[in-house]
């Protein structure tokens, strides 16, 4: 959900704050008063192409900036693209600079306008008089089917990415045989070299230590020997001190028990003293300054240190390095077994998914079906004729197959009667695409509901600019009924200029322009109930607020609210 929408040197807009909540929100205002600007500045921050012409004048740069509620699509998108989580909210900013250059941020990173492109269709989808069809491409037309349907697309996904596996691995085999025939040499001397050598993960390690122990055998010999005596073997050691001390204690827990807890103190300490000196003492007779041991020691290590110079940092990555060596040259020798295999492999994966994609596609041509009859009826509660058709269209050939299948829905409407079915851009008008685009969501929401499918995620906000266009009377109210069943399951921002739509908002928001310091400025605010009725009565009447026109709005507001 769109929680809050700002504008800095924007065009007409100074500086300007919108806030927005659930359901249904609507913007309205005289015309010319920048209504449309604020989508336009949405659509910026999807990520649509920018221009130094929306900089306002005077002013070095243009700042848009948003706040939205996080979808677990977008926090994977951020995270792939390493920008970290604000909260529960996504923060989108774009600077246009007048030199022709701009920033992008998002959760105050610094991002890119692919970003914004890839967080667009999990946050908002806008329908802009200028570019209705930008957001609405083949895979949202699909989209929208598949949820219509509830579809799951797990087994053709599986079954598309085992093919993918298996074709890659074959072309990779088939492509490369040349330069892996001049390799071989070279794998099977490193192979060989590695083998030969048998390292052991961890082998270095243990040789250092062994190694220092030979070259200081000596000093070794003689610590542990003095710790042995100093603790275990003199006369005057700790243990015989020791020794006398708990005789002592002895004799005095005979006569005051607080002592029998020291007599085990020292017991404990003498058997740790005896311990110890058994360790040191076995340390010391291990001992072998053997030069022989030595030099073996040190040919090991050279022969190890020149197989991590030239195959890995560590003795593991050699391992790995030499078993990869093997295989390649398993591979160059068992090639035609293995190309045998996998061709036959990748039959089986191609048959799989040919089936997957098969149902996939008869469940959305069924489902195309029952959505495109219902689509026309409620395109045609909203003062429009027209007919309307889903084509879903298989397309087998390998080229376009899928995750998704090999399916190509597209939507086509035709808005005269004699007309032939054509896709949605070549319809007569924004605003009727609008309706259209109204229409088709309703329905694939109500089949949704009904299903109660929410396998295919839609975006969260939807954003229509005057889809009112050439409606009025009761086409108008249809709009505004249509709208507000929309918005219980997706939060909606509509510009309109009819009241029989504005009445059915659950914030509406008032957009001015005013002039201050003989410059135009436009902000915008929250009406409040009582300021409602005012603006609804506006729009009725004109610029002059009649009583007539002020207790229609009042009747419209009231019947408007039981929906």
């Amino acid at each position: 959900m769109l929680l809050e929408l700002r504008a800095e040197n924007y065009a007409v807009i100074d500086q300007a704050i919108a806030g927005f909540g659930p359901g249904l929100n609507l913007l309205t205002g005289e015309t010319g008063a920048g209504k449309s600007i604020l989508v336009d500045a949405l659509a910026l921050l999807m990520g649509q192409k920018a221009s130094t012409g929306i900089i306002r004048h005077g002013a070095d740069r243009a700042v848009l900036s948003c706040v939205f509620e996080s979808t677990p699509g977008a926090e994977l998108i951020l995270e792939a693209n390493g920008i970290d989580m604000d909260g529960e909210e996504v923060i989108l900013r774009r600077e246009i600079l007048t030199d022709g250059k701009g920033r992008v941020y998002v959760n105050n990173q610094p991002a890119t306008v692919a970003v914004l492109r890839a967080l667009a269709p999990e946050l908002a989808l806008v329908h802009a008089q200028s570019e209705t069809l930008s957001g609405f491409d083949p895979a949202q037309q699909r989209g929208l089917l598949d949820r219509f349907s509830g579809l799951s697309l797990e087994v053709v996904s599986d079954s598309y990415a085992r093919w993918r596996e298996i074709q890659g691995r074959l072309t990779e085999l088939e492509h490369d045989e040349q330069d892996r025939l001049r390799l071989a040499d070279l794998w099977n001397f490193q192979a060989r070299e590695i083998q030969s050598a048998a390292p052991e993960t961890g082998e270095d390690e243990a040789l250092e230590t062994e190694k220092r122990v030979l070259l200081n055998a000596e000093k070794l010999h003689a610590a542990a020997t003095a710790v042995s005596n100093v603790l275990y073997e003199d006369d005057a050691s700790a243990e015989t001190t020791l020794q006398a001390a708990q005789k002592h204690l002895e004799e005095l827990a005979k006569y005051d028990a607080q002592f029998a807890e020291a007599v085990q103190q020292i017991a404990s300490a003498r058997a740790v003293v005896q311990d110890v000196s058994a360790t040191v003492r076995d340390y010391a007779e291990r001992i072998d300054a053997s030069p022989e041991r030595l030099a073996e020691i040190e040919n090991r290590l050279a022969l190890l240190d020149r197989l991590k110079r030239k195959y890995g940092s560590s003795l593991a990555e050699v391992i790995a390095f030499g078993e990869e060596a093997a295989r390649k040259l398993a591979e160059i020798e068992n090639r035609d077994e293995i190309l045998k295999g996998l061709r036959v492999d990748l039959g089986g994966a191609a048959e799989a998914y040919k089936a997957a994609a098969r149902a996939v596609t008869a469940e959305r041509a069924a489902a195309a079906k029952r959505l495109e009859k219902l689509a026309e009826a409620q395109i045609n509660d909203l003062a429009m004729k027209a007919r309307f058709s889903i084509a879903v269209a298989p397309r087998e050939d390998q080229a376009a197959w899928t995750a998704h299948g090999w399916d190509e829905v597209e939507c086509r409407i035709a808005t005269n009667p004699g007309e032939p079915l054509q896709p949605l851009d070549q319809i007569a008008s924004g605003g009727e695409m609008s309706r259209v685009l109204l229409a088709l969501k309703v329905s694939v929401e109500e089949g949704a509901n009904r299903s109660r499918a929410r396998k295919v995620q839609v975006p969260r906000t939807l954003v229509f600019d005057e889809i009112d266009i050439g409606i009025g009377g009761r086409a108008a109210e249809a709009v505004g009924q249509k709208l507000k069943a929309l918005s219980k399951v997706q939060q909606v921002l509509c510009i309109t200029h009819l009241p029989q739509i504005a009445a059915f908002a659950d914030q509406h928001l008032l957009i001015e322009k005013q002039e201050k310091q003989k410059r135009t400025q436009t902000s915008i605010r929250l009406l409040a109930p009582a300021e409602r009725a005012e603006e609804i009565a506006r729009m009725i009447s004109g610029a002059t607020v009649t009583e007539t026109s002020l207790r229609h709005a009042e009747q419209m507001l009231k019947s408007s609210a039981g929906l």
